[in-house]
């Protein structure tokens, strides 16, 4: 049943939005990928770029004070163009390997997919993974109840976030005109960042997200006081960052979207 909303779409981030709770899937790769030209990460740093292309989160990891200077004495000089080709030609198949496995789909996506196709809002993704990457995720967030009517990949536009580029080629291939008519749910700041220089509303996801960083099962076993606590940084990062709303999970999204929808009808813009 279609009815009269405003809003036209929803455009979602994938790993840490739709699948892959805490976005673990490009964690363990970073970590290796460096290691292996003998330059130590934390799971702390490989997480402070995320949402970027991965050639890019490479490369503004490589211009990390420490990380530079590790490398710069492991390898004689500081990291150049050639050496971030390099690392980035390495992580990708280790990213590759993993991807399926992180294709969960994260509970009350689906259902709040349904409900807004049901309200005749259309639906589509951008992501910082490549198409080969995405091809590993894809079968299996389908058989979980996330399919887009779009997905625009790292590599389909001039460049990533957080510029428009990607939210803009989204909304041309759902047909959604102008921006405002749309929102971008993501779990990171530069995937918050496309949405605002896109013109789109903007809701930042916290508890299932990169900032966060913890799997369903650690998330629901971690003490109340810690979660509280961990839930208001990722929040307040989020909202820093730009979002107009932020809120656990994709599953607590309908609310904003109804918020949202009102505020349109006042006239308001994002």
């Amino acid at each position: 049943m279609t009815t009269q909303h405003l809003l036209r779409a929803v455009v979602f981030d994938w790993a840490g939005t739709v699948v892959d709770h805490g976005s673990l899937a490009p964690m363990g790769a970073f970590v290796e990928a460096f290691q292996e030209f003998g330059v130590a990460i934390s799971i702390e740093e490989a997480r402070g770029p995320m949402g970027m292309a991965k050639r890019q989160h490479i490369a503004a990891l490589m211009a990390l004070p420490r990380i530079s200077t590790a490398w710069a004495r492991q390898h004689g000089h500081a990291p150049t163009e050639a050496d971030i080709d390099t690392v980035y030609d390495v992580f990708v198949p280790k990213n590759r390997a993993v991807a399926a496995r992180f294709s969960d789909v994260i509970p009350g996506v689906a259902d709040v997919v349904a409900t807004l196709r049901a309200h005749g809002l259309k639906i589509g993704s951008t992501t910082g993974y490549t198409r080969d990457i995405m091809a590993e995720i894809l079968p299996g967030a389908a058989a979980h109840g996330f399919a887009p009517d779009c997905l625009v990949c790292t590599g389909d536009t001039p460049d990533g976030r957080p510029t428009p580029f990607m939210l803009w080629k989204a909304l041309t291939e759902l047909g959604v005109y102008p921006p405002w008519l749309s929102v971008k749910v993501d779990d990171t700041e530069v995937g918050i960042a496309e949405g605002i220089n896109a013109g789109a509303w903007t809701v930042g996801v916290s508890v299932t997200g990169n900032v966060f960083g913890h799997t369903l099962a650690e998330t629901q076993a971690m003490a109340p006081e810690l979660f509280r606590t961990k839930r208001a940084e990722a929040a307040a990062k989020l909202s820093a960052a730009g979002a107009h709303y932020v809120v656990n999970g994709v599953a607590d999204l309908l609310p904003v979207i109804a918020v949202i929808e009102g505020r349109l009808r006042r006239g308001e813009r994002p």
